[in-house]
């Protein structure tokens, strides 16, 4: 097996996302592409849906205000996140907001609706498939005030203090560096500014044999914190008023939350 790296964590996270903007942009299978109904990018290990038949990844989380609010269906069909970070970030006129790997930037298009006329909205991804998808869906939505650019989420392209609300949707665990992630974070939020994401959580009791398989590091499991590690990684970037609330199980090992704090000042 091979040795788990940042650098081959991230090339396969990369081919995963770029077949799959690749499948999207043709036409195929909404969400996946070319896997079959009922697999998501988070397959073969992970489902879009639980036992009961539930839907635990993709866009049908989302809800009709939320997805009619993105403006382009194909943003919110494409979806590959756990939850609705939207949703929670209390999104206001005015405000910059930066998604952290925006995919086929449905959170971008929902956030940018929510803080016009005044506020923009930022989508960043290293995928350059899934940022031309993104900015098709933004074109086809009519929404001038969203941009998409690329990048790593551990070296964000955004100068110290620019933004107001940082989101993001079942991405930070892919990162083979999320301390540094939610330092770069802190970094470009102004102070008083807010974190809202949906992350996969770690049970305490994930095995060694899962964390250890680069192959579900694409399928959003093996790389997640556990809550005290991310609440410590948090304070460790500089948060405070953390708060982690788990929204519904997505793996026999992990659980979907939303992971709201704020940096101090403001």
């Amino acid at each position: 097996m091979a040795e788990l790296t940042d650098t081959n964590i991230r090339e396969l996270v990369r081919e995963r996302y770029a077949a799959a903007a690749t499948s999207i942009a043709a036409g195929a299978n909404a969400g996946c592409g070319a896997q079959s109904a009922g697999s998501s990018c988070c397959a073969p290990t992970v489902s879009t849906t639980d036992a009961g038949g539930n839907e635990v990844f993709g866009g049908s989380l989302y809800g009709d205000v939320e997805a009619a609010a993105a403006g382009a269906e194909t943003a919110v069909a494409a979806s590959l996140g756990c939850g609705v970070p939207t949703a929670v970030a209390d999104l206001r006129d005015g405000d910059v907001v930066l998604d952290l790997g925006s995919g086929a930037g449905a959170d971008v298009l929902i956030s940018a609706r929510r803080v016009a006329p005044s506020g923009r909205a930022i989508g960043l991804d290293m995928t350059d498939e899934m940022l031309a998808l993104a900015r098709a869906n933004a074109a086809a939505a009519g929404i001038d005030n969203a941009e998409f650019v690329k990048g790593y989420l551990e070296a964000l392209p955004l100068a110290d203090a620019s933004v107001d609300v940082v989101i993001s949707n079942c991405v930070i665990n892919l990162s083979g560096d999320k301390s540094q992630v939610l330092r770069e974070a802190a970094r470009v939020l102004r102070p008083g500014g807010r974190f809202a994401v949906s992350d996969v959580i770690a049970d305490p009791d994930m095995d060694d044999a899962t964390r250890a398989d680069i192959a579900q590091w694409t399928g959003c499991v093996a790389g997640a914190l556990t809550r005290a590690q991310f609440e410590s990684a948090l304070a460790s970037a500089g948060f405070v008023d953390m708060e982690i609330a788990e929204t519904h199980r997505v793996h026999e090992h992990a659980v979907a939350a939303i992971v709201r704090a704020r940096k101090p000042g403001g």
